[in-house]
């Protein structure tokens, strides 16, 4: 049987006395692909900031790969395996592409055989590695996109969460690193999608979490769920 290999256990999250989240359940399983979809403000992002430990729930449990790590500190979250590719990219602007990339790198788990080194970094995304000595500020916007994926895959993760990748990107760009995510998926890496672009979601997940005002409305199979005639309901035009 398949493990959870992040599980937010009804989740109340404030911002200051703004209650964001209101008893959220989100399971992700081992070697699947959970895309998290919602208006903007539902609060997909207040979710992903509770499961890198950005935010301390008030009431509820995370847990990765069964371990509880309710209430540590991000750094000690990310020991455990779960790297994050924020919204923005968030990359060092004044380091260089080799430089953003070393900086986030972890040995694999043990037993692990093909750990992500600068190497294998490279030869997935050519392009960093024909820059890796160009300070990261100078990219263009997706291949700012890459060294914000590139580095959370440093990190050797076992759980990867990926906050609007496709953001501002043009659709050359966005067929690229959607098919990135595909061959990610396809390694077995456990996979928490939030992305604005519901369709691109829709083809690549395997389950679906609809927030609507911080509650989970909808789940289940994304064929299923794509398939729902209410689905403008919770998320508009798309």
């Amino acid at each position: 049987m398949a493990r959870d290999a992040l599980l937010l256990g009804e989740i109340d999250a404030f911002y200051g006395d703004s209650h964001v989240l209101h008893n959220v359940s989100l399971r992700l399983g081992e070697g699947r692909l959970l895309a998290l979809l919602g208006r903007n403000g539902a609060g997909k992002s207040t979710c992903m900031n509770v499961a890198v430990g950005l935010l301390r729930p008030r009431r509820g449990a995370v847990a990765v790969f069964g371990e509880s790590v309710t209430g540590r500190l991000p750094e000690q979250i990310a020991a455990t395996g779960v790297a994050l590719v924020p919204q923005g990219r968030r990359i060092f602007r004044s380091l260089t592409v080799r430089e953003n990339l070393i900086v986030a790198a972890r040995p694999p788990a043990s037993g692990t055989n093909n750990g992500w080194t600068l190497d294998r970094v490279t030869a997935a995304f050519p392009r960093l590695g024909e820059r890796r000595n160009q300070v990261a500020g100078y990219l263009s916007g997706g291949e700012q996109q890459m060294l914000a994926i590139g580095r959370a895959l440093m990190s050797n993760p076992r759980v990867l969460l990926m906050d609007e990748p496709s953001e501002g990107l043009a659709p050359q760009i966005v067929a690229e690193v959607m098919a990135t995510i595909r061959r990610l998926k396809q390694e077995g890496l456990s996979i928490l999608l939030v992305e604005q672009n519901v369709k691109l979601a829709l083809a690549v997940a395997d389950e679906v979490a609809l927030l609507n005002n911080g509650r989970v409305a909808v789940e289940g199979p994304a064929a299923e769920i794509s398939a729902r005639a209410d689905l403008h309901q919770y998320l508009g035009v798309y």
